[in-house]
């Protein structure tokens, strides 16, 4: 945490006579712990999959929903969460999100079976969704305080800390159940979840946002949150195991989507501001992005993962040591490239380093030595620590302030859209088991998605205005 706080401005929150210096880095600690939640979820699981499969005598293609329902709760709940972030204040929804957490993660300590174990990860993406587009509004909130318009050193501590947390998740998931076994991955969420409710309590500001201009008589659009969510809901259960015989649930995502169309375009305050994205095409790029890294470096996070355990015959504790120095990488690069403007130049490296990793992979084998493993997740590590940075920098920039929840909030449906993408991707080329051979078809679907990013990068002309100008506003 000492490393992240060192980011900030090097200024007092709050000058004695009142005024408005500088950012309040008294809301860096719950800010930075409660973002960090969803990420280290989401990879801490990747070492458990193998045991909990033993334990309850479940295949991969069944145990990866521990993994799916994590990542469908969360990019089903994300804008939601962010649009309640919007209109009613960071610091209450933070707080809800943080104690369902900790509900979850006491569930998941005790569930006698794998279906209780699911319900216990989808509260879990419930609970995390709240964090991130908190942190990204009071961020904005405080710009305007300060009238300092790019506060790359706060954005640069809250994508640290999410890839820190989820390159170290692994080797933290490793440990702890070296300790006490895997339902300790699920136990650590309670003191954790403990921790943001006494710093949230504390340090997040209780000041509402401004209400809309009808005086907030309108009220929420719940009927666009509910289309919504069965449009996605949909989809992403056909992406989990796309089939013939599930053409029915893209029918009921297209009839959803549809619908939310007709009502968003119809109604005063929508949930979601279809004609700001439709107008808004560089941060439509952005998303779909954030949905190309993820699906890459969620294929690295399960996929390897399960092929070091499985394919390389490496312990659950070896296989999370094996990718720790992409966390240490990914620390390094994210630090110190941070408070650069350059985000197009971030992504153009990091694209690249993402396809050159993927084309090692090809290389792998049950017989590979651990330096050459190393090396792999190396090469990794460059893109974990610039591609989600930069991404996270644009919609900074690109997203009207009075939408920053909900824009945040979709960058994590994007994100997990390619999680979820990542996982179907997984279970049918591991099918009989994480195999040398499946590992090379994943690679090879790896290496599509690094060059279509790396093209999106180099021809996206509105990169360069990003980086230096002032964020959008309503």
């Amino acid at each position: 945490m000492s490393r992240i706080t060192a980011l900030l401005p090097r200024r007092d929150a709050r000058p004695a006579d009142g005024s408005a210096a500088g950012f309040d880095r008294r809301l860096t600690p719950p800010l930075v712990l409660g973002s960090l939640l969803n990420p280290v979820n989401s990879s801490m699981i990747a070492v458990t999959l193998v045991p909990i499969g033993a334990a309850f005598g479940a295949p991969p293609s069944t145990t990866l929903w521990l993994v799916s329902a994590l990542y469908l709760a969360t990019a089903v709940g994300q804008p939601a969460v962010g649009r309640l972030v919007d209109r009613y204040g960071a610091r209450p929804v933070y707080l809800a999100g943080t104690a369902l957490v900790g509900i979850a993660g006491l569930l998941g300590a005790l569930a006698p079976s794998l279906g209780l174990l699911i319900v216990a990860r989808v509260l879990l993406g419930l609970g995390t969704c709240a964090a991130y587009p908190a942190a990204m509004h009071l961020v904005r909130s405080e710009a305007a305080r300060t009238g300092l318009s790019t506060p790359a050193g706060i954005l640069t501590a809250l994508s640290v800390a999410a890839q820190a947390s989820s390159a170290i998740g692994p080797t933290l998931g490793g440990l702890l159940i070296g300790v006490g076994g895997w339902r300790t991955v699920f136990a650590v969420n309670i003191p954790l979840s403990l921790a943001c409710l006494v710093m949230g309590r504390r340090r997040l500001p209780a000041i509402p946002p401004e209400r809309p201009s009808d005086g907030g008589r309108s009220g929420l659009d719940l009927a666009g949150m509910a289309l919504f969510s069965a449009a996605m809901t949909a989809a992403l259960l056909f992406l989990m195991a796309p089939q013939t015989s599930s053409w029915y649930l893209l029918l009921i995502a297209a009839v959803a989507a549809a619908a939310l169309v007709a009502r968003e375009l119809r109604v005063n305050d929508p949930f979601l501001d279809l004609r700001m994205l439709a107008a808004n095409g560089p941060l439509l790029v952005t998303y779909a992005r954030h949905a190309l890294t993820c699906t890459v470096s969620y294929s690295v996070l399960y996929g390897f993962t399960q092929w070091l355990e499985q394919g390389r015959g490496l312990g659950e504790s070896a296989a999370g040591l094996v990718l720790l120095p992409m966390s240490l990488v990914a620390i390094g690069v994210a630090t110190a490239t941070g408070r650069r403007k350059g985000i197009r130049a971030k992504l153009v490296v990091g694209s690249t380093a993402m396809a050159v990793g993927s084309a090692l992979l090809l290389l792998l084998g049950p017989h590979t030595p651990a330096w050459a493993l190393i090396g792999v997740v190396l090469v990794y590590g460059v893109p974990q620590g610039l591609n989600s940075l930069a991404n996270q920098n644009a919609l900074y920039h690109q997203a009207p302030a009075d939408r920053i929840g909900t824009a945040s909030g979709l960058l994590r449906t994007f994100q997990y859209s390619g999680a979820m993408l990542a996982s179907a991707v997984i279970a049918a080329v591991f099918t009989t088991g994480a195999t040398s051979a499946g590992l090379h078809v994943l690679a090879l679907v790896m290496l599509g998605c690094a060059l279509l990013l790396l093209a999106a990068s180099v021809l996206d002309r509105s990169l360069g205005r990003a980086g230096g100008t002032a964020p959008a506003r309503s």
